[in-house]
């Protein structure tokens, strides 16, 4: 699958030159939250989603069809990750919007599993699984950040 500029999505995510990585590479200290402190914090499903990398089924989402004005926020360490502005309708079922607040914001690597090569998308600050981003979104950026509601925490502007 091609993507950015000649080089295929695999081969750019994860390195650095990647624009939407972030560029430290030390770990935050909300990196080493405790499992049993998020278990007892999350329902359920976040923490399948946001620990254990799992995704909810399409439409069952909170925000799948969320159209109000605000910030989207990741559900573990509340780093404001992406805007309303950038949400659009994907058809999938699932929250997608073509950028993040800011590229620093989130992380991307390769997700081989399930006999796919896919670009898994993480809290930079947390570390929190979010989803997946594809290159098949709308101008300006051609992506789409397709995340999980579980991951997402939503503040309406007031």
């Amino acid at each position: 699958m091609k993507g950015w500029g000649s080089r295929t999505c695999t081969e750019t995510a994860g390195t650095r030159s990647d624009p939407r990585r972030n560029e430290r590479n030390e770990m935050s200290d909300t990196r080493k939250m405790d499992r049993a402190e998020l278990k007892q914090r999350l329902t359920p499903e976040q923490f399948h989603v946001t620990q254990e990398k799992g995704t909810e089924r399409a439409f069952t989402g909170v925000y799948w069809d969320n159209k109000k004005e605000g910030m989207y926020r990741c559900v573990v360490c509340d780093e404001p990750l992406f805007s309303s502005d950038t949400k659009y309708d994907s058809g999938t079922g699932w929250p997608s919007f073509f950028q993040p607040l800011d590229p620093s914001k989130v992380e991307v690597e390769l997700d081989t599993s399930h006999g796919m090569r896919r670009e898994e998308v993480h809290c930079a600050k947390c570390g929190a699984h979010l989803g997946h981003v594809f290159p098949d979104g709308p101008r300006p950026t051609g992506l789409r950040y397709c995340l999980n509601s579980a991951s997402l925490n939503f503040e309406e502007k007031k």
